[in-house]
């Protein structure tokens, strides 16, 4: 494992002028990269454990860092104002590592963006709030930020971006209502929807979740390869 210094941003937020975890492949030598946001409590090291769990050779895997390990204080499902300046300043922590991957040579269409919990949640906000072609995104446990029946009035085109959604059925920290509400905030912006509700499963992760983004990892490096 190794680190890089977070590129410079106009953003001064509490997440910013941090260093970048990283694992897998140089960016220069990479296929495609993978941004992985951790969750409340957690570590941007603690999360790079999934690129072993993903076990794809050709990627590069890069984490960013919360300050205190808490990306914004409050629930998800609070009203936005609650968690800032946290929310903005992570949100702007996962553009700042989109810019230096594709100031590296790698675009968007070759960039997967995802995460566990309150990561899982940024990642959804921040495609949501920046909708383009990525190569994919995904949330274990998570969904887009905000109070029930919040407007969402977000713009542009996912183009067919493949997502993947998985969650529990009874998750004390996301309502699988909140689930299927990303689920159609996606598919309204053009993504290609997979949606996963696991039985009595809890907060964590499973090997079905790891293989459907596996799915996703080694479609988008067969079709760069191309």
């Amino acid at each position: 494992m190794t680190t890089i210094l977070q590129q410079p941003t106009p953003h001064n937020g509490p997440h910013q002028g941090q260093m970048i975890s990283t694992t897998g492949k140089p960016l220069d030598q990479a296929a495609a990269a993978m941004i992985l946001v951790h969750g409340r409590g957690a570590t941007a090291p603690s999360i790079l454990g999934l690129a072993q769990e993903f076990n794809h050779n050709q990627f590069a895997y890069l984490a960013p860092p919360a300050r205190n390990n808490t990306w914004y204080n409050h629930s998800f499902l609070n009203p936005l104002t609650d968690n800032q300046p946290g929310l903005d300043s992570a949100l702007q922590a996962i553009a700042d590592v989109v810019a230096f991957i594709e100031k590296s040579g790698l675009p968007a269409e070759k960039i997967i963006i995802g995460g566990f919990s309150q990561g899982a949640c940024l990642s959804m906000e921040y495609i949501a709030r920046n909708a383009k072609r990525y190569g994919g995104a995904f949330a274990y446990s998570g969904g887009v930020i905000g109070p029930l029946n919040m407007p969402r009035a977000y713009g542009g085109s996912l183009e067919g971006t493949p997502i993947f959604l998985g969650c529990s059925d009874v998750d004390f920290h996301i309502p699988v209502e909140r689930v299927h509400e990303t689920a159609a905030v996606m598919t309204t912006l053009g993504g290609n929807v997979t949606k996963k509700i696991y039985p009595q499963m809890g907060h964590t992760v499973n090997i079905d979740e790891i293989q459907h983004v596996q799915a996703i990892m080694t479609t988008l490096t067969n079709r760069t390869h191309k």
